[in-house]
């Protein structure tokens, strides 16, 4: 009996087939067989994959990216080849200047001159082979050797000659050969343009240093000759502007950039000179015609203004040198004025000429000079309402002699108004007139819609300034003024204008100045102003100045409280203290946040008030700093106001070394090592969160807070103890630096050693100089730096190709 399976179904077989039939029907059962295993086999792993928890895979960091060089090879080469330069030009100048053994002069200049002449040559080969940097520092040097060659040609062949004649003969000679010189290496072939790829960007042709330095020194010519022909200031001056005027051609007109730096430096300093030069000979002239040689020096500066304004490209340019020419205009013809008049009229003389510019601004010329001759005339305004602003700050401001004869407790002084209606500060007539004037032009010449609020609001306050100085001018009695700027206080609050708030804690400030004249008003004055601009702030009178004038006004008051009941200041400044709190505890509650900081900076002057006021005493200051900080440490509490916790911490820290200071407490490490080591603490932290941030943030700040002051002690100090302990501390601190490869570490500690070394052998390294010649230590460095700068450019230049090279291949 044969059975027949199929999955898990048995079949009985009733008849027996064929031995090849059987067999096939085995080979497919087992087939079947095979299948459905593989298909259990694929359904029992999907289930065991879905029954076990998915582990989250671990994400690397990325890797920090290294720190950045912080030095270039291109700038250490340069730093060395100019070190070499400047020690081998100081060699030079003491081997020339001093002596050097029996060669006497003649034979330091023959010395000098082959030097001279190798060091001027050299650059022509430096150039051929690329070694531009090289060549610069040489081609400095040759040039500074032409110098002294001028110098030891007069001590050799004209040891008696007039010394200013022979100087500016020298100078055009220099600046026609340095001229030469800057020219033939310009001509030279460029060796880097006929071998470099096409790809490859050409070296600069020539060398940058001789055409601007022969500019630099073609500035002294015709200064030397005029002195030299004994001329008087108008000829040096003329002279001088001379100068100014190609300066400033060239200026416009060189090519090279270098050139045109020089020639505009060359303009604005012998502008700079030869301008205020013709203004103190026109001020000094004793009449018109002093005045108007005076004035045909302006006509020169001006004419080289103008003509700027006419080379130049750059609208800015024409219209600044246009205003420029219009300046030197006004000063020469309102000098002609002046000599005319009296003392008292000389600013409304040149007043009267700027304004006269402005019907020139409607003619016919080029934008650039009308917008030039307008800004000209605007400046000549600003400049005489600050001539009358004197005049208005003592009106505003109080008369000091009232001040200094109230309060000074002199005998018979009595502290009323009647003691000091004598005592208006010197006036002039003509300072209401020039407000006036400056104010009657803003309103009618500036009518642009952009520019008119401003005009009109300047003109109101030059307005109020010509009231203000009204009463001083015609000498009204004091208790006049006083009532009057009273009234204008008040009127002007009573306006809801910016401007008009703005004026109005203007003269207060005037009145309260005013009111130091008697003890009752000054006390009435100020508790009323403080009322008085704290209604403001609520009524939204321009809020936040009007918050802080009230508490700067009451800061004023506990200061006049304390002094009316004969307190120390030291004591006064416990009573100040009440306005900072007072402000601390307003701030919070002030819904503007305009106001808001306003509030907290004028506490935080008052602050600086009672600072002032403790610093006699020193244990009164450490309590008043103390207090500071808690009120700081309190507003720190707020969350918009965490930072201000370094303050705090700031101002106990110093109430710290108040106190140590009080306690004859000299050694400095007392004081710095409180402050170096939390920062640094915070330096490692901050490290520790962001690896990139530089050693010098970091460390910086908190090394240098400890290793100076100590090492300043250290070269003060006699003993062996300090610089002991200092030198062991700063070999620790550059040890950890090299240890970590951190710099500012290794640098400071590194500097600190070796100062605190130089000071232990500085009496054997002076043994060591004193035995060489003065010129030889900076020659030798000179020497060496220069080698090791020819050494780095060539490794430089030969590293750049193999970079070319590399870039090439595939």
């Amino acid at each position: 009996m044969l059975y027949d399976v199929t999955g898990t179904t048995l079949r009985v077989m009733t008849h027996i087939p064929p031995p090849v039939v059987e067999l096939r029907l085995l080979d497919a059962e087992l087939h079947q067989l095979d299948a459905r295993r593989t298909q259990l086999l694929h359904r029992r792993a999907w289930l065991l994959t879905v029954l076990q928890p998915v582990r989250p895979t671990p994400v690397m960091p990325a890797p920090a990216a290294p720190p950045k060089p912080e030095a270039t090879a291109p700038g250490v080469q340069n730093v060395l080849l100019f070190l070499g330069g400047i020690l081998l030009t100081l060699a030079a100048m003491a081997f020339t200047l001093v002596s050097w053994g029996s060669l006497g002069i003649a034979g330091r200049a023959l010395v000098l001159g082959a030097v001279t002449l190798a060091a001027l040559c050299a650059p022509v080969a430096l150039l051929r082979r690329g070694l531009r940097s090289t060549a610069e520092s040489l081609a400095c040097l040759g040039l500074v050797l032409t110098v002294l060659d001028a110098y030891a040609l007069h001590e050799v062949a004209f040891p008696d000659g007039d010394g200013v004649t022979f100087a500016a003969a020298a100078a055009t000679v220099l600046t026609a050969l340095w001229t030469a010189y800057g020219i033939g290496l310009a001509a030279l072939p460029n060796p880097a343009v006929t071998r470099a790829e096409p790809t490859t960007a050409p070296a600069p042709p020539t060398l940058l240093l001789p055409l601007p330095a022969a500019l630099a020194i073609a500035q002294l010519p015709l200064i030397l000759w005029a002195i030299a022909a004994g001329g008087g200031p108008r000829t040096i001056t003329a002279a001088v502007l001379l100068t100014a005027v190609i300066d400033m051609v060239l200026a416009l007109r060189a090519t090279p950039r270098a050139v045109r730096l020089v020639a505009a430096g060359g303009a604005f300093g012998m502008g700079g000179w030869g301008v205020p030069a013709a203004g103190l000979i026109s001020l000094d002239g004793a009449g018109p015609g002093a005045a108007a040689r005076a004035a045909a020096l302006f006509a020169l500066a001006a004419a080289g203004a103008f003509g700027a304004a006419w080379l130049a490209t750059g609208r800015g340019l024409r219209t600044s040198t246009a205003a420029a020419g219009g300046l030197f205009v006004v000063a020469g013809l309102g000098g002609v004025v002046r000599a005319s008049l009296s003392a008292d009229w000389t600013v409304p003389g040149y007043l009267a000429c700027g304004i006269a510019l402005l019907a020139l601004v409607r003619g016919r010329l080029p934008q650039p000079v009308r917008d030039g001759l307008g800004w000209t005339s605007g400046i000549v305004q600003a400049g005489a309402v600050l001539w009358a602003l004197p005049v208005v700050g003592i009106t505003l401001l109080g008369p000091a002699a009232w001040v200094s004869r109230v309060w000074s407790g002199a005998p018979g002084n009595a502290r009323d108004a009647a003691a000091v209606d004598t005592f208006w500060p010197p006036h002039t007539t003509a300072t209401p007139l020039v407000l006036a004037a400056v104010a009657a032009v803003l309103i009618l010449t500036v009518r642009t819609a952009e520019w008119r609020s401003q005009a009109l609001a300047t003109a109101l306050t030059l307005t109020c300034a010509t009231a203000l100085t009204l009463p001083t001018a015609l000498q009204l009695p004091y208790a006049v003024g006083l009532l009057v700027q009273g009234l204008m206080v008040m009127a002007l609050l009573a306006l809801t204008h910016r401007t008009a708030t703005t004026l109005a804690l203007v003269t207060s400030l005037s009145l309260a100045f005013l009111s130091l004249a008697a003890e009752p008003a000054t006390l009435a004055v100020l508790a009323s102003l403080t009322v008085l601009f704290a209604g403001a702030a609520r009524l939204g009178r321009l809020a936040p100045v009007s918050a802080a004038a009230s508490l700067g006004y009451a800061t004023g008051l506990a200061c006049a409280v304390g002094a009316s009941l004969d307190w120390q200041p030291q004591h006064i400044a416990l009573l100040v203290l009440a306005v900072p709190v007072t402000a601390a505890l307003l701030a919070p509650r002030v819904g503007d946040p305009a106001t808001t900081k306003a509030v907290e900076i004028t506490g935080a002057v008052a602050g600086l008030v009672a600072i002032g006021l403790s610093a006699a005493q020193l244990p009164m200051l450490a309590l008043v700093l103390s207090l500071c900080g808690v009120i700081a440490a309190g507003t720190a509490l707020r969350p918009d106001r965490r930072s201000l916790g370094y303050l705090a911490a700031a101002l106990f820290v110093l109430a710290t070394w108040v106190r140590l200071s009080a306690w004859d407490i000299g050694s400095p490490e007392a004081y710095t090592l409180p402050v170096t080591v939390p920062a640094l603490l915070v330096g490692a932290l901050r490290r520790r969160r962001d690896p990139n941030t530089s050693s010098w943030t970091a460390y910086g700040t908190g090394l240098t807070a400890t290793l100076a002051p100590s090492l300043l002690a250290a070269w003060a100090d006699a003993h062996w103890t300090r610089p002991l302990l200092l030198g062991t501390a700063a070999l620790l601190v550059t040890l950890i630096g090299a240890r970590h490869r951190l710099q500012a570490p290794l640098v400071l500690g590194g500097t600190t050693l070796v100062l605190d070394a130089l000071h232990e052998l500085a009496p054997y390294l002076a043994q060591v100089v004193g035995a060489l010649p003065r010129w030889a230590p900076p020659a030798l460095a000179g020497l060496l730096l220069l080698a090791l700068g020819a050494t780095y450019e060539q490794r430089i230049r030969d590293a750049r190709r193999v970079r070319d090279v590399l870039g090439r291949m595939n």
